[in-house]
């Protein structure tokens, strides 16, 4: 099983850690193309309009500065850099040992600087969002789909892809035909009186929480029927939808968080 979660646009500072080492990370297959996306945002950061690029505002200024530090900055262990209510939800510091080893090779954040990120790997706090487009290359969406299917193939195996990712982030990478038959896309639903919408907040806290459960449990689903009866059993209220191109749609529905 592979889970593909968003990135986190506010991220946490490390006070101190080796520098960034690109030939560390895992998936390197997508070195080229991360040091591509890198020199990019790193020259974008001498650029006076950077910050409008980058979709900063008036307040946002400093990220920028963080940007143009980043092939010295202090790394720390990507579980320690994604913040948000995704993230804090999941809390993959605190897991206990079996579930975060799971957790190193079944998780990996889709990020618009690094392609695929392992918890375990060491990255500088950065901004850049999947929709920017980066003066030199074009929008960063378009490099990671010329260099990422085959890392997420690699990763996956002949395993279950649970595909966690926000609008943006599946624009990176659309699975083929042979993936899409064994991918789980899941949607929750924020049930009130009988009707049911999506939520932002409920959908990325009760995301991290099933990361969480599934990591903790050490279910390791090989099809969709099979997720859907994990996270059943793990007490959620699971729909299954009709396989499309993308994946078979779960539904899961919330009444509270």
């Amino acid at each position: 099983m592979l889970i593909l979660l968003p990135p986190s646009e506010g991220k946490s500072v490390p006070a101190r850690g080796k520098p960034l080492d690109l030939s560390a990370l895992g998936s390197p297959s997508l070195t080229p193309a991360r040091e591509r996306v890198l020199d990019a945002l790193v020259a974008l950061s001498d650029s006076p309009d950077a910050a409008d690029v980058l979709g900063l505002g008036a307040t946002q200024a400093h990220l920028v500065d963080l940007n143009a530090e980043l092939r010295t900055a202090p790394t720390a262990r990507a579980e320690s850099i994604y913040t948000g209510v995704l993230y804090d939800a999941l809390d993959l510091p605190t897991l206990s040992t079996a579930a975060r080893r799971r957790a190193t090779t079944r998780v990996a954040v889709v990020s618009s600087l690094f392609g695929l990120v392992r918890p375990g790997d060491r990255i500088p706090s950065y901004r850049l969002s999947g929709d920017v487009s980066l003066p030199g290359i074009g929008p960063v969406a378009g490099v990671w789909r010329e260099a990422f299917g085959g890392a997420v193939t690699d990763a996956l195996g002949t395993g279950l892809l649970v595909d966690l990712r926000s609008t943006t982030y599946a624009n990176f990478w659309r699975p083929d035909a042979d993936v899409a038959r064994r991918t789980a896309t899941v949607r929750v639903l924020h049930e009130v009186g009988g009707k049911r919408k999506v939520v932002s907040h409920f959908n990325k806290a009760t995301k991290g929480r099933i990361v969480r459960a599934l990591m903790e449990d050490g279910a390791n689903p090989r099809t969709v029927p099979a997720l859907a009866d994990a996270l059943g059993a793990l007490g959620w209220k699971v729909e299954m939808g009709t396989a499309t191109p993308k994946g078979t749609q779960l539904d899961v529905v919330v009444t509270d968080l």
